[in-house]
């Protein structure tokens, strides 16, 4: 058996070493003090206060790594930096005095800051629930004070603004608490007298009222939609009937024009014949036209030209020979006039020369003018003597060939008695005549019948016109 006893002393060195570092090991673990990311340590005794901490506070803050903690030496408590939740309820009354009951909830949180540390400590160290019912103390007072200057149509409009004010006027209390206000939000005002109730009534009338017009109007316009739906269906089953029954009346007729088809060739060939026959017969008119114009109209024509002519001859030569008679007439009358004239002047001269003769101024003179009256007078009473014989033999002329004349003055007004009869068709457009040649014929001649049925009636006006003018002319009296 070997022998180990000179190994005993360096075993015991070991074992002392592997005791005197356990034992560090576990004085260490129970005295290192590690704070979570969520909380503070606070350690107090024998130690000296942090930098950032107030006068007065002579302790230490740890967040977020360890510190060493002397057992009976030094106390460490930790403070929860977690957040926080308080529920509001708060009764207030606004600038109306109008009683309104305000819900809402405040989420806050110590600070991380050392300053709201120090103060939450000295404040909550140990009794954190408290800090509830102080948070509720602190925004029930801002809540009233602010509630109690604004309308309640502002607490509606404006619960943004109305969180933000009661923030701004809690946050110097809450900074002395160590407190810092992540969020208030106002959840619900609750109003006792109603108000909010009424104000909404009128919105609410009117949305009612818009929302019934909306669902009449859409009634409407869906009824509208069903009514032209329905037109059209009846429209198309209308067109599908026409279209059925043009089919059906196509198709009947069809069938009449095949059942016909016989007896319309032959009407249609009977009436080619009956064309022709008339054709033929229009022809046979014609010739038979022609055959009376070359053999009687045209040789009576030429009789009533020959006669026209020859009583326009005889007339123009009674005419003139009446007008011949009484220009000479009137000739010899004028030639005697300027005789007589003549020799009133040579009696005239001779007396002024036998008055001279005897010098007897005033008796010479007296018969000079006596003498040229008589035969101003004389020559006065010639001219009127040859106009009146003139006026005479003019009158014997007319009186012996008065048809001729009346024939003259018909003859010279025939073209516009046959205008005048005429006269209706210048109004006509266009005219159709029919039977042809023989169809115009009988137009003129009805034309120059119809003047001719006016022409003894014209005679005898100008005949008794000549008449009465003849009748009423005075010659006038010799010596006027």
């Amino acid at each position: 058996m070997p022998d180990f006893s000179p190994f005993f002393p360096l075993i015991a060195i070991i074992l002392g070493v592997l005791f005197a570092v356990g034992f560090i090991w576990v004085a260490t673990k129970l005295m290192w003090k590690v704070a979570e990311p969520n909380e503070a340590l606070i350690i107090s005794g024998l130690t000296r206060g942090t930098l950032d901490t107030r006068a007065g506070m002579d302790f230490k803050i740890v967040t977020g790594k360890g510190a060493l903690v002397l057992p009976g030496l030094q106390t460490v408590r930790p403070l929860s930096l977690t957040l926080n939740e308080t529920e509001l309820k708060v009764s207030c009354v606004t600038s109306q005095g109008i009683q309104v009951v305000v819900e809402g909830v405040v989420i806050y949180k110590i600070g991380d800051a050392p300053p709201f540390i120090a103060n939450a400590a000295r404040r909550f160290l140990g009794q954190q629930p408290k800090m509830e019912s102080q948070v509720y103390n602190v925004f029930e007072g801002h809540l009233r004070s602010i509630i109690g200057s604004m309308t309640m149509e502002e607490i509606i409009r404006e619960r943004d603004k109305l969180a933000s004010q009661v923030r701004s006027a809690s946050g110097v209390e809450m900074e002395k608490l160590g407190l810092v206000v992540d969020s208030l939000q106002i959840k619900d005002l609750q109003d006792p007298t109603g108000y909010i109730q009424n104000i909404a009534k009128p919105h609410i009338a009117q949305v009612k009222m818009e929302a019934r017009i909306a669902e009449a109007t859409r009634n409407r316009e869906a009824a509208e939609k069903e009514a032209e739906a329905a037109a059209l269906i009846a429209d198309a089953q209308s067109l599908s009937a026409i279209r059925q029954s043009v089919a059906q009346a196509n198709a009947e007729r069809a069938r009449a024009n095949a059942a016909q088809a016989g007896p319309l060739a032959e009407a249609t060939a009977r009436q080619q014949v009956v064309v022709q026959e008339t054709e033929v017969a229009k022809l046979e008119a014609d010739r038979e036209e022609q055959k009376l114009q070359t053999s009687i109209r045209k040789p009576a024509d030429a009789k009533a030209y020959a006669k026209r002519t020859d009583a326009e001859g005889q007339k123009a030569a009674d005419i003139s020979a009446a007008e011949a008679l009484a220009r000479r007439t009137e000739l010899e009358a004028q030639a005697n006039a300027r005789r007589t004239e003549v020799t009133a002047q040579a009696n005239a001269t001779a007396a002024a020369a036998a008055a001279g003769a005897t010098k007897v101024t005033g008796e010479a003179e007296a018969a000079a003018t006596k003498a040229k009256g008589d035969a101003a007078a004389s020559a006065i009473k010639a001219k009127a003597l040859a106009e009146a014989d003139g006026i005479k033999a003019r009158a014997e002329a007319l009186a012996s060939n008065q048809d001729a004349v009346i024939s003259q003055q018909l003859a010279e007004n025939m073209p516009a008695i046959i205008a005048a009869a005429a006269e209706p068709f210048s109004h006509v457009g266009q005219m159709t005549v029919l039977n042809g040649g023989e169809g115009v014929n009988k137009m003129l001649g009805g034309i120059l019948a119809q003047a001719g049925d006016y022409l003894p009636a014209l005679r005898t006006a100008l005949r008794n016109g000549k008449d009465s003018k003849d009748a009423t002319r005075t010659p006038p009296a010799p010596g006027a």
